[in-house]
Order: C-alpha cells, then sequence, then structure tokens
C-alpha cells in the first residue's frame, strides 16, 4: 500500500509522542528540521506539518527564526493539567466500569502484568510508556474517542512535567495503584474506580517539585531512528 503524506506526517507525530511519553525528549529541547529529517526519511515540508500539528497540541513551541523546540509547561500549567485529570479521569474511569467488556478487562489485566513486570525488572522507560497507555486504555473502555483523544494529550503532557519537575527516577505511575484500579473493575464497582483515580492523580502531582528543571539533551537523529 502506498505511503500518502497524510501517513508520514502522522508517523512523525507518533513517533514524537511516543518519544515524550518515554521520557526521552526533555522540555526545552530544540527539534532539529535537519536532524528529523534525516531520522524519517522525509523532506522538510512533511517534517514541519508534524511539528504544527505538535504545536497545536502545546506539545511543541515554534518560535518564529529559531525554529521548534519541546514545550517547557510552567509551574502554573502543571497544576492546569493535573487539575483538568483530577476533573476527567475519574469520571472516565466510573464509565469505564459500567462500559467494559470481559475482553477488555482481561487485556486490561494482561497490561497490568506487562507493566509490574516491567517495574520489577527496573525498565524505566518501559514502565512509563505503559503507564500512560494505562490512562488510555481506560478512556477507550469508556468509549468516548473524544475523551480518549483528551486523555491521551493529558498524559503525555503530564510526562514533560514530569520529566521537568519529578524526582529522578520517579516512573509517572505506581503499579500497585493501577492494580488497586483493576481490582475495583473487577469487582464492577464504579464509585471506587472513581475514587482511587482521583486518589492516583493526586498522588502523582503531590510528587512534582515545581521550583525545578531538568532538562538533558539528546542526540535526536539516532533517538528517532530507534524509534523507528
Amino acid at each position: 500500500m502506498q505511503t500518502t503524506d497524510h501517513d508520514e506526517e502522522k508517523a512523525i507525530v507518533d513517533h514524537v509522542y511516543e518519544a515524550l511519553i518515554d521520557q526521552r525528549l526533555a522540555p526545552g529541547t530544540k527539534l532539529s528540521e535537519s536532524a528529523m529529517c534525516e531520522a524519517f526519511g522525509v523532506g522538510r515540508m512533511r517534517v514541519r506539518r508534524a511539528l504544527l500539528l505538535l504545536s497545536n497540541r502545546q506539545l511543541v513551541d515554534l518560535v518564529p527564526n529559531r525554529g521548534a523546540y519541546v514545550a517547557r509547561p510552567t509551574a502554573k500549567q502543571a497544576r492546569d493539567i493535573f487539575q483538568a485529570r483530577l476533573l476527567i479521569e475519574p469520571s472516565i474511569a466510573r464509565f469505564a466500569v459500567e462500559q467494559a467488556s470481559t475482553a477488555q478487562l482481561k487485556r486490561l489485566e494482561a497490561h497490568l502484568l506487562k507493566e509490574s513486570a516491567a517495574h520489577q525488572s527496573a525498565n524505566r522507560g518501559e514502565a512509563i510508556k505503559l503507564s500512560g497507555q494505562f490512562h488510555t486504555a481506560l478512556a477507550e473502555m469508556a468509549g468516548n474517542s473524544v475523551l480518549e483523544h483528551t486523555v491521551k494529550d493529558l498524559v503525555t503532557r503530564s510526562s514533560l512535567i514530569i520529566g521537568m519537575f519529578g524526582h529522578a527516577g520517579v516512573v509517572n505511575c505506581r503499579d500497585d495503584e493501577h492494580a488497586g484500579l483493576v481490582q475495583a473493575f473487577r469487582s464492577g464497582d464504579a464509585n471506587l474506580a472513581h475514587d482511587l483515580m482521583a486518589l492516583h492523580i493526586t498522588h502523582i502531582k503531590d510528587h512534582l517539585e515545581l521550583n525545578k528543571t531538568n532538562q538533558p539533551q539528546r542526540n535526536l537523529t539516532e533517538l528517532f531512528k530507534k524509534l523507528k
């Protein structure tokens, strides 16, 4: 099947998303067009359109005459993101329990096992990725594509925030709290799922140091080639 321009741009956006969720791209990192063209084997127009899509989602800052940079959330933006998550995700957890099929619950349990294995093997990158996917999986189970898209963006922006304000070595989520949520799904307790998710998001927020910055740089060409 022939690859379209849209497919190429979406692939770039998806790879940047993955790098952000994995915290492989630090806030403030310059996204060199030439490095991205080399990594993805596309022209500058494709890269620029992908960067514009990411900018529209507030994941990339486009600075006139300087280029594109991974967004650097402020402490105020960090608080706003987690306030939004607290307003949205507990309700999603409740809806997801009410909507979940047996097959979806089994997939969620399998995902939790992978997440637990990543924590036990100290595979921080995999644990971070799986933690984010857990939250988007619940939004998918709730059966609302708008909420699913919103949560994906919030989780990705949270990874930027945690990369900037979190303690060194800390993963976005604790797998034992995810396990508690899965148990609420097993018992069909929608209200418990709501309360556990609210507590879970609060715990993540409370582990941030909002006066701290941290931005190690990475070789973009090598990073994106590994992700492809």
